[in-house]
C-alpha cells in the first residue's frame, strides 16, 4: 500500500502525456507547415527575381535599338504567362493525372488549402522561367504580339504537359516518366531543355537577323550593346538559382545545404571549364561566353543537384562550360541565329545535365537502366518541345505574321513596336512625341 501514491503519480503523468501528445503533434505540424511555407515562398521570390536576370542579360546581348523590346518581352511574358499558367497550365501539369499524360483538375485554382497556393506560386515562377528562355534567342526580329502568343502557348500547353509527364501527380496519379523513375529534381529538362527547344523552333521559323550571315554563308558577329548588363544579369540569375534548386525540396530540411553547395560549385566549374577550354585552344576568354558557361553549369546541375556528390557536380558543370562553347558553333554551321545562345545554354546543357543525373546518382553510379530512362525523358522532351513549338510558331507566321519587316528591323524594334527608345540621348535620329506620332 505504501507504493500506491507513487503508482498513482506515474499513472496520472502517463495519462497527461497521452492527452497532451495529440495537441503537441498538431502544434508541431502547424509549425512545420509554416516553416516550409516560408522557405518555398522565399524561394519563389528568388525564382521570380531570375526574370530580372534574363531581362538584363538578354537586353545587354542585343543591340541598343532593341533594348526596350527585349525588356518588354521579358516583362510581359511573365505577366501573361502567370495568368495563363494559373488558368490552364497548373491543372494540366499538377491536376489529377489518371492517364499519366496530363492533369484534369486544379484549373483556375481557388483552393481552401493554404499549401496549394504556396505550391502554385512556386510553380508559376518555374513556368515563367521556361517561357522566357525563348525570348533572347528570337530577339531583334520577332513581332511583339507574335512573341506573346507563343509565350501563352508555352505557359499554357507545351511546358505544363511535359511537366505532367515528369512531375505530375500532385492532385493524384503519376506522370508516365515519373512512374518510370525519371530524375529531374529541379528541371534541367522540364524547365530548361523545354525552353531551349522552344527557342530552337522559334529561330528555325524566324530565320537569322539581317546581316547575320553573308550570301555565301559566312558568319558575321553582331555584338551586344552593354556587357555590364550581361554580367549583372548573370549574377542575378546565379543568385535566383539558389531558390530555383533549393526551393524544389518543397520543405525546409537539412538537404538544402548540399543542394545549394552543388548548385554553386557547378556554376563555378562551368566558368572554369570554359576558360580552360578556350585557353587550350588559344582563344580569348570572353565575358559573354564566361557568363553563359556559368549559367550552363547551373542548368546542367539542376537535374541532379540533390542526388549527386560534390565532385560529380563540379564535373557536370565543367563539361557544361565546354558545351556552351561548342553548341553555338554547331548552330552557326546550320545558319541558325540565336542572339543569346539560349539553345546551347538551356537546351544542350539541359540534355547533358539530365543524363549526368543518371550517370552520377550517388551510391549507384552508371546504372544502365537509370541512364536509359533519362535518355527516354530527354528524347521525349525534344520531340514534344521542338515539335509543338515549331507548329505553334509556323501557325503564327502563316496567320498574323511572326517576323518584323526589314525596314523595322533596321530601325530597331524599340521605335517601331513600342514608340520608345532605350537611350534617347544617344539615338538622336529617332524621336517621338507623347501622342506617339513618329518623325525623323
Amino acid at each position: 500500500m505504501a507504493s500506491w501514491p507513487f503508482h498513482r503519480g506515474r499513472f496520472l503523468f502517463m495519462l497527461a502525456l497521452v492527452s497532451i501528445s495529440p495537441i503537441a503533434l498538431a502544434a508541431d505540424e502547424v509549425t512545420r507547415t509554416a516553416v516550409d511555407t516560408l522557405w518555398v515562398a522565399a524561394s519563389a521570390a528568388l525564382v521570380f527575381f531570375m526574370q530580372a536576370g534574363f531581362a538584363l542579360l538578354e537586353s545587354g546581348m542585343a543591340r541598343s535599338k532593341n533594348a526596350v523590346n527585349v525588356l518588354m518581352k521579358n516583362y510581359m511574358d511573365a505577366c501573361v504567362g502567370g495568368i495563363i499558367f494559373w488558368l490552364v497550365g497548373f491543372g494540366l501539369m499538377f491536376g489529377q493525372n489518371v492517364s499519366g499524360w496530363f492533369g484534369t483538375t486544379l484549373f483556375a485554382l481557388d483552393s481552401p488549402k493554404p499549401w496549394d497556393w504556396t505550391f502554385l506560386l512556386f510553380q508559376m515562377m518555374f513556368a515563367a522561367t521556361s517561357t522566357t528562355i525563348a525570348s533572347g534567342a528570337m530577339a531583334e526580329r520577332i513581332h511583339f504580339r507574335a512573341y506573346l502568343i507563343g509565350a501563352c502557348v508555352i505557359s499554357g500547353l507545351i511546358y505544363p504537359v511535359f511537366g505532367s509527364w515528369a512531375w505530375g501527380g500532385y492532385g493524384g496519379g503519376d506522370g508516365w516518366l515519373k512512374a518510370l523513375g525519371f530524375i529531374d529534381f529541379a528541371g534541367s529538362t522540364v524547365v530548361h531543355s523545354i525552353g531551349g527547344w522552344c527557342a530552337l523552333a522559334g529561330i528555325m521559323v524566324l530565320g537569322p537577323r539581317l546581316g547575320r550571315f553573308s550570301p555565301v554563308g559566312e558568319s558575321r558577329a553582331i555584338p551586344g550593346h552593354n556587357l555590364s548588363l550581361v554580367a549583372l544579369g548573370g549574377f542575378v540569375l546565379w543568385f535566383g538559382w539558389f531558390g530555383f534548386n533549393g526551393g524544389s525540396t518543397l520543405t525546409a530540411d537539412a538537404s538544402i545545404g548540399k543542394i545549394l553547395a552543388n548548385t554553386h560549385l557547378a556554376a563555378c566549374a562551368g566558368a572554369v571549364g570554359s576558360a580552360l577550354f578556350n585557353a587550350f585552344l588559344g582563344r580569348p576568354t570572353l565575358l559573354t561566353v564566361t557568363v553563359n558557361a556559368s549559367i550552363g553549369g547551373l542548368v546542367a546541375v539542376t537535374a541532379g543537384c540533390a542526388t549527386m556528390d560534390a565532385g560529380f557536380a563540379i564535373l557536370t558543370g565543367f563539361i557544361a562550360g565546354i558545351i556552351t562553347n561548342l553548341g553555338p558553333r554547331l548552330l552557326v554551321k546550320m545558319r541558325l541565329d540565336d542572339v543569346v545562345d539560349a539553345v546551347s545554354v538551356h537546351g544542350f546543357c539541359g540534355v547533358w545535365g539530365t543524363l549526368a543525373a543518371g550517370l552520377f546518382f550517388s551510391g549507384d553510379l552508371f546504372n544502365l537502366n537509370r541512364i536509359a530512362i533519362q535518355a527516354l525523358g530527354i528524347g521525349s522532351a525534344l520531340i514534344w518541345g521542338l515539335g509543338t513549338a515549331w507548329i505553334t510558331y509556323l501557325l503564327i507566321a502563316l496567320t498574323i505574321g511572326i517576323r518584323s519587316t526589314p525596314l523595322h528591323e533596321q530601325r530597331g524594334l524599340d521605335f517601331t513596336e513600342h514608340s520608345e527608345i532605350g537611350y534617347p540621348e544617344f539615338q538622336q535620329s529617332r524621336t517621338f512625341n507623347p501622342e506617339g506620332l513618329h518623325h525623323h
